[in-house]
């Protein structure tokens, strides 16, 4: 996928609306629009600590990411039809073996962020009669040309957890959507999710 390092950064970024989201309720653009730039400049101040020790990273990445990204679901909708015949713990294998892959991948990309890029957003669209919200952003870095990235947002419960990304109207979940449909056509799931754990299977960008 097309910068899909950028993904991997914002996507962390977006871990941290979590708490405000459970407390205020708030609509997921405004959520963008306030902690965008505070979460970025936290990412740069630890950088050095991010960078000496890779565990401390991909921890950090993942307690932000397990807050407000809705892995399972986003998981379901990237098996698809795969996914009707497998079991909720087969589902969750998959999803954490992904996101595990690409966490390894692309993790060290929050490193390279600069606290002067500017993350715009531009609108919010409710969809499914407002059950969804698609947050369209701009991320607008210093020495290079903007970037669109849209986050989709479901409701659950009382809280908004986001279940898939867009870059320049690229989305993640139909871009691994195409690769493991062609997979799962010669291999079980269960054969699939071993591999992306074991790092014998990579997905393509």
């Amino acid at each position: 996928m097309k910068t899909l390092s950028l993904v991997a950064a914002t996507l962390l970024a977006l871990g941290g609306f979590a708490q405000a989201l459970a407390q205020n309720g708030q609509r997921p653009r405004d959520i963008v629009e306030q902690r965008t730039d505070q979460v970025l400049k936290t990412i740069v101040e630890r950088r050095e600590e991010f960078r000496a020790d890779d565990k401390v990273l991909f921890a950090f990445i993942r307690s932000e990411l397990d807050s407000v990204f809705d892995r399972e679901y986003s998981a379901r909708l990237v098996l698809a039809r795969h996914s009707r015949s497998a079991s909720p713990e087969q589902i969750s294998a998959f999803a954490e073996a992904l996101s595990d892959q690409l966490m390894r991948r692309y993790g060290g990309a929050v490193l390279e962020f600069n606290p002067d890029i500017e993350v715009r957003v531009t609108g919010e669209t409710e969809l499914r009669d407002g059950a969804l919200v698609r947050v369209q952003t701009e991320i607008r870095p210093r020495d290079a040309e903007p970037v669109q990235l849209h986050y989709m947002f479901r409701r659950v419960g009382n809280d908004w957890l986001m279940f898939d990304v867009i870059v320049e109207g690229i989305s993640y979940v139909q871009t691994y959507r195409g690769q493991f449909d062609e997979l799962l056509r010669r291999q079980s799931l269960d054969q699939v999710t071993a591999q992306l754990r074991e790092g014998s299977l990579r997905v393509d960008d």
